[in-house]
């Protein structure tokens, strides 16, 4: 079956001394995700992410960074164009699909690369980055990261967060709330024309991280016609925050309360591989079969199960970068 999951951190390879790697093949260093997996699995697309760690960890600019790892990506590709090509809106991921190929979408984890600048977002747009997770787990330009303080938790976005919204629905970036407070989520509802996402990311409700969404959350995401991507982490999936086993029972636990809450549109993949620990039931793409399974042995028909595992990726991909 076809999936496209909206969010990994395999690039980071390419700045932890991976250098020379194949994203053709990383299995013997560790990874989930790698090119034969993706196309062995039924991959459409995989979203990978651009992950700006803490500026002290760095020792190199954000441009500099963001450079190596779009230059690693690309040159992959390049390798591999008979398989995969990157994508940036729906349309160039439906021509990869009507040519028998995967997609690779490029997106950054920090709204930090924006550095304020409007301008930044047509430029980056223009080369190819179709998703913003706002931010990461610090204040930036456009607002405040999730938190187990209520006062930063509550906070709103900031002016340019606000005016950048509407010049994000206008470039077709696809606006992503996974790391943002709840205060900027709920800004976000007031101000977009478009739908939005929580890339990676499961309910609150079943499991009470910071980053998980509430259930009024899910309720206005799907109203906005939105999406959430489903975050295999253990600490976001089990009943305890020191859950170190990600189980397909909680996955579909945290699938059918949003289904409840939301319908069966607003759900999807986001796995979060290459950026999590613990031991995953579903480790790299080839286990995905196993929350097919289970969903359909909890009664999904194959079209449900096909809208979790790509047809709702594809809608909100259309709806916003079209």
């Amino acid at each position: 079956m076809r999936y496209i999951d909206f969010h990994c951190d395999t690039l980071m390879m390419y700045y932890h001394g991976y250098e020379g790697q194949s994203l053709f093949d990383t299995s013997s260093i560790g990874r989930s995700v790698d090119f034969r997996r993706m196309k062995e699995a039924g991959a459409g697309a995989q979203f990978f992410a651009t992950f700006l760690p803490p500026r002290e960890r760095m020792d190199i600019s954000d441009e500099e960074y963001r450079a190596n790892l779009y230059e690693a990506l690309t040159a992959e590709l390049e390798k591999n164009k008979d398989i995969i090509a990157l994508a940036t809106d729906y349309s160039s991921y439906m021509e990869n699909l009507k040519n028998g190929k995967m997609s690779a979408f490029m997106t950054f984890e920090d709204g930090r690369m924006i550095d304020g600048k409007m301008e930044n977002l047509k430029k980056y747009r223009d080369m190819g980055y179709c998703l913003i997770s706002l931010t990461w787990n610090g204040e930036n330009c456009f607002g405040y990261p999730n938190s187990t303080d209520s006062e930063l938790m509550n906070k709103g976005l900031k002016e340019f967060g606000k005016e950048a919204i509407e010049v994000m629905n206008e470039l077709g970036i696809i606006i992503d709330v996974s790391h943002l407070n709840d205060g900027g989520f709920y800004d976000i509802c007031d101000i977009t024309k478009k739908p939005f996402v929580a890339s990676h990311s499961c309910a609150r409700a079943l499991t009470p991280h910071p980053r998980n969404l509430t259930d009024d959350m899910i309720r206005k995401l799907a109203d906005k016609g939105g999406f959430i991507g489903l975050n295999y982490n253990p600490p976001f999936l089990g009943k305890e925050l020191s859950e170190t086993r990600s189980l397909v029972s909680d996955m579909v636990r945290h699938i059918e309360h949003i289904v409840d809450l939301g319908g069966k549109e607003v759900i999807g993949l986001g796995s979060d591989w290459d950026g999590i620990q613990g031991e995953l039931e579903i480790r790299d793409p080839l286990d995905l079969h196993k929350l097919n399974d289970a969903l359909r042995a909890r009664g999904w028909s194959e079209d449900d199960v096909e809208l979790l595992f790509h047809g709702n990726a594809e809608r909100v991909i259309r709806d916003i970068t079209l």
